[in-house]
């Protein structure tokens, strides 16, 4: 019959707690049994002899001591009521008598010695039951003795079975567990680990065998089809036009593609295994590769016998949430990098081209409206200000695509100079001045005192303050106000503008400086959704920062700051 290792865990604890339990409660049976026997020596026959000779001495005492009599009386009475012994009692009773002999005639001297011998068997009886019960007691050691002697033997024998036998048990087992799993992780799947115990380590061997066998079968039958998918994967891979770079999770490197070498200057065979830092040591490409930036940066790499622009994406490789590797991907962006510039270059010449027959419209509308040309009747009139207006707006767009071919193309052209805060906020107020007055609303404007002149391009500031104050005017309601504040902030000017609008969703501010995006809601369909875009690409030229806080309800705030001078140059 098979026991099952927890059930012989269980005996062993069992046979222990039952080692412990007999052996505390024979001891405490016998420790009890004798402190009963000893008590009953010192409680009764020693006190019985402790009477007696105080009889005998009181006896003494009688011719010489008045004292003497109750003494006795006294010890007598103590003795009648401590008789333990057989025939003690008929000795107590005849000692009785002859007392009271003595007190009835103390003349007679015959009474004491009566009473002597009366005394005298009290103490024989009860001397002979202190020997009697020690004797009981002293066997009782002695048995006590041989029985735990012969417990305390046969359990140390078992106990010793236990301990030679147990730990090999469990130990063995493991032991073999252990190596069979080491063979496991060296890739050896022929390991079989055979026990001949019918319990739990005997059906772990069993599932242990079972899965090293099923790993076995795995390993043949899948080899030529992963090395079938290896090579369709390595074909696939060289096949791409992109660069592709694999790490593994200690970034050595497992493979690059065709287009990574030849874009690294290197050679897969050479580098593959390893450590992709020590490779970028000699290599500014692998060097920039591993660089974790949080910003996407366009990478310029010379390739293909000319300037070729790149971008890069880390993917990581995952096992049940566990990263156990890297794939960097050099995405080839250079024929959209083409296209945005041959687009950008359209667009630059396009809006160069309408800039001067569009002046010349509105030059030419003008005249029309001067009266010493001739006069106009009001539907003339009213013709003349349509076409200013649509040559204005056609202006401005043509003047913010102008801008964006700069920003576009890298070529902002800036003269910065020293540049005072105020200034600035009188060129971008009275420049909508006119348009503001329209819609009825007020444009206050609080400047600071003693402002530091700003390292600052005047117009293109001034333009970026205007574009502020021309949304605020779009989005503001009739008969409202717009404030525009200049103000010193530790080592920094703030130039901020705030309307009295709906305000914005928070969820769109992360996208209000991006170029063509719109509010959704707005019904704006005169703008190109570039002002804001332009505005923040002029200010960061600049050295500045632009910002924008806004809620719905609550109105809008539209910023951005510059250094001082001076703090420039204590950095």
């Amino acid at each position: 019959m098979s026991i099952r290792l927890k059930t012989k865990l269980s005996i062993g604890l069992v046979f222990l707690f039952v080692v412990i339990l007999l052996f505390g409660v024979l001891g405490l049976f016998y420790i009890n049994r004798l402190s009963n026997e000893g008590r009953l020596v010192l409680q009764n026959n020693h006190e019985s002899l402790v009477y007696c000779n105080k009889m005998l001495q009181a006896l003494e005492d009688m011719p010489i001591d008045k004292n003497a009599l109750a003494v006795f009386r006294e010890n007598l009475a103590k003795q009648q009521k401590n008789v333990t012994e057989v025939g003690e009692k008929e000795a107590t009773d005849e000692l009785v008598r002859n007392f009271n002999e003595l007190v009835a005639d103390p003349s007679d001297a015959s009474n004491y010695s009566d009473i002597r011998r009366s005394i005298n068997k009290i103490i024989d009886l009860n001397e002979m039951a202190i020997v009697r019960k020690n004797s009981v007691a002293q066997q009782t050691a002695d048995n006590a003795k041989n029985i735990l002697t012969v417990l305390f033997t046969i359990l140390t024998l078992v106990s010793f079975t236990f301990i030679f036998n147990l730990p090999g048990i469990i130990s063995d087992p493991i032991r073999s567990l252990s190596e069979g799993i080491q063979a496991i992780a060296e890739k050896n799947y022929k390991k079989r680990i055979y026990l001949k115990q019918e319990d739990e380590f005997g059906d772990l061997a069993g599932a242990f065998n079972t899965m090293a066998e099923k790993l076995d079968e795995y390993e043949n039958s899948n080899l030529a089809q992963m090395q079938f998918e290896k090579s369709r994967i390595e074909t696939i891979i060289n096949q791409m036009k992109d660069g592709i770079v694999g790490l593994d999770e200690k970034k050595n490197i497992l493979f690059l593609n065709a287009v990574a070498e030849k874009l690294l200057g290197l050679k897969e065979g050479e580098i593959t295994g390893r450590y992709a830092p020590d490779v970028a040591l000699t290599n500014d490409l692998m060097r920039t590769l591993l660089q974790e930036s949080p910003e996407k940066k366009e990478l310029k790499i010379y390739a293909d016998n000319k300037e070729s622009y790149f971008n890069k994406d880390v993917l990581e490789v995952t096992n049940k949430e566990t990263i156990i590797g890297q794939v960097i991907v050099l995405r080839n962006i250079t024929p959209f990098h083409e296209l945005n510039e041959a687009k950008t270059n359209f667009i630059a010449t396009v809006s160069h081209e309408l800039k001067t027959p569009i002046s010349s419209i509105k030059m030419s509308a003008r005249l029309l409206a001067d009266n010493r040309v001739g006069h106009l009747n009001a539907e003339q009139q009213e013709l003349i200000r349509s076409i200013t207006d649509d040559s204005d707006r056609l202006l401005k767009i043509t003047g913010e695509l102008l801008n964006m071919s700069q920003v576009e193309t890298g070529n902002i052209q800036l003269k910065l100079q020293p540049a005072s805060p105020r200034t600035i906020v009188d060129q971008a107020v009275q420049a909508v001045q006119f348009q503001a007055q329209q819609k009825h609303i007020r444009i206050q404007t609080r400047v600071a005192e003693n402002l530091p002149l700003i390292q600052a391009d005047l117009e293109k500031t001034s333009w970026v303050l205007i574009n502020f104050l021309t949304n605020a005017i779009k989005y503001s309601p009739e008969d409202s106000g717009i404030e525009v504040t200049a103000f010193r902030e530790s080592n920094k000017v703030e130039f901020i503008v705030k309307d009295q609008g709906k305000g914005i969703d928070e969820k769109y501010l992360p996208r209000i400086f991006d170029r063509y995006f719109k509010v959704p809601g707005t019904h704006d369909r005169n703008g190109t959704g570039l002002g804001l875009s332009i505005s923040k690409e002029f200010i960061e030229a600049q050295g500045g920062h632009i910002w924008v806080k806004s809620r719905v309800g609550e109105g809008s705030d539209f910023g951005f700051t510059f250094e001082t001078p001076e703090d420039r140059k204590k950095e």
